[in-house]
């Protein structure tokens, strides 16, 4: 099988190329205008703006969504399959909770970029003939976090210094679902050589982690309590815990480990 993979230089990227026993090749953008498609099996599609506090809606809109659809369409025209990279965060606070087909409530561009796209994959899947996974990830941690640097994971920033570490006055509050990113490319894995039924599958480990108690984990490091920035002030996701019984339902009973450090 002979697989390209978008964002292949990024976080979840760069452990796909390592992790896939497949012909696998990377695109960029800047390497050309516009990846060519053709010969390919299957296309990973996980470059794109994941900042959630850029504030450029054209800019995201263009690459997130414009980008994605084009490709999306190529994809279609060539008869290849596609995996590609949704978001957590098309479910806001949570309010409707984390089930693929609870109504979503994006809080900023980034996470409304993500919901468009998948709003537009949902429609057209009944008129393609190849597999189309997108695939919400939750809170990714791992080897080659730093290439995303202020999104990098908690837990990437915590292990790579002693501190002090800035930690959220309101830390005791916020719970999140963290899930390995080699847990994600045994996902991306088991669809390619077991491919379901085409939609939207949650990616996360089913759990939520008090942000608080997981720093207690982190003996001998620092932590200075700091009060949230306003760019995060009504967008900031306090709860996440991923349905994840659809992925359960097609990959089975997975040990999805919370606080791996096997990196």
């Amino acid at each position: 099988m002979k697989i390209l993979i978008t964002g292949h230089k990024g976080f979840i990227g760069q452990n796909l190329m390592m992790y896939l026993s497949h012909d696998v090749d990377g695109w960029e953008f800047g390497d050309s205008e516009f990846p060519d498609v053709k010969g390919y099996d299957l296309v990973i599609h996980l470059g794109a703006i994941s900042a959630t506090t850029e504030r450029d809606v054209d800019k995201i809109m263009t690459q997130n969504y414009e980008f994605s659809y084009k490709l999306f369409v190529a994809c279609c025209q060539h008869k290849v399959d596609f995996h590609y990279a949704s978001s957590a965060s098309v479910y806001g606070p949570g309010e409707n909770g984390f089930k693929e087909t609870a109504p979503p409530a994006p809080m900023n561009p980034y996470a409304w970029s993500k919901y468009l796209f998948d709003r537009l994959v949902l429609k057209t899947l009944p008129s393609v003939d190849i597999n189309v996974y997108g695939f919400r990830y939750f809170n990714v941690f791992g080897p080659h976090e730093e290439h995303k640097g202020p999104q990098a994971s908690l837990w990437s920033k915590w292990s790579r210094s002693s501190g002090p570490h800035p930690l959220f006055e309101e830390s005791d509050r916020v719970y999140r679902d963290f899930i390995h990113v080699h847990d994600v490319c045994h996902v991306h894995n088991y669809f390619i050589n077991n491919p379901p039924q085409s939609g939207i599958y949650n990616v996360g480990s089913g759990k939520a982690t008090c942000i608080a108690d997981a720093a207690r984990t982190f003996s001998g490091i620092e932590f200075d309590k700091v009060p949230m920035p306003d760019e995060l002030k009504g967008q900031y996701q306090f709860y996440t815990q991923a349905d994840i019984s659809k992925l359960l339902d097609v990959i089975g009973e997975y040990s999805f480990k919370e606080f791996r450090q096997d990196s």
